[in-house]
């Protein structure tokens, strides 16, 4: 089964700069598992213990998996998951 992973800018050192990388995984949790085992360090940027870190955004098929069923969200041949990372700041 062949995912999609965009990567954002901030963690593309962990892609050697790839902006895009395949994985394999049943759900996002498998997922992650799969890309740490090719791209290592990038696992622990997304996901603290079995949740998603509070400041990443991730979307399946431009979906909020947050919506869905988190970590545990189902995935299938051909899905697009998209990692977004939160931006704050600017002025007042």
């Amino acid at each position: 089964m062949a995912i999609e992973v965009r990567i954002p800018t901030i963690l593309r050192t962990y892609t050697d700069g790839a902006k895009a990388v395949e994985g394999n995984g049943d759900t996002l949790a498998d997922l992650f598992a799969d890309l740490e085992s090719r791209h290592t360090g990038i696992r622990e940027r997304i996901v603290d213990g079995d949740q998603l870190r509070r400041f990443v955004n991730v979307y399946l098929n431009d979906e909020d998996v947050r919506f869905l069923d988190g970590i545990s969200t189902k995935l299938s041949d051909g899905d697009n998951v998209t990692i977004l990372p939160a931006v704050a700041g600017g002025m007042r």
